[in-house]
């Protein structure tokens, strides 16, 4: 490796242990349905967000649930406290497309229909929200 992508590949390093993530890879759902999930709980408050989860319909929504109880237990220990209610939220999420699986079925005139089987990835990230009193304007 060269100094330059070394130098580069620390500083993503460095930048990376503030960040508190939960990743959940190779989901058996398509990544479209999995973002109707995220997207609802994307910028919400930790403790909302679960129940948000907990009472929504979607079956990914029990996956994301479980996803950010980890994300929440990661932060904990790097922290080495635990949450409070209007402490943490939700920064970000990210739904990836992962691979996806071709299956064939068959079709009338001697064709093949191809049936496509997605999954998908989930990065969660956490974060505790800033003191306003603590800056001056």
């Amino acid at each position: 490796m060269g100094a330059r992508k070394k130098l580069a590949a620390q500083a993503r390093k460095e930048a990376k242990k503030d960040l508190t993530f939960a990743k959940l890879r190779n989901v058996p759902t398509s990544p479209r349905k999995m973002r109707l999930v995220t997207d609802m709980i994307h910028g919400m408050e930790v403790f909302r967000a679960l129940g948000v989860l907990k009472f929504s319909n979607k079956e990914a929504s029990f996956r994301v649930e479980k996803l950010l109880r980890s994300a929440i237990a990661n932060w904990e220990q790097k922290n080495e406290r635990k949450a409070e209610a209007g402490l943490l939220y939700v920064s970000s999420v990210f739904t990836d497309a992962a691979s996806t699986l071709y299956r064939m079925r068959p079709a009338p005139r001697g064709r093949g229909f191809r049936i496509r089987k997605r999954s998908n990835h989930v990065t969660l990230f956490v974060s505790a929200k800033e003191n306003n009193a603590n800056q001056v304007n």
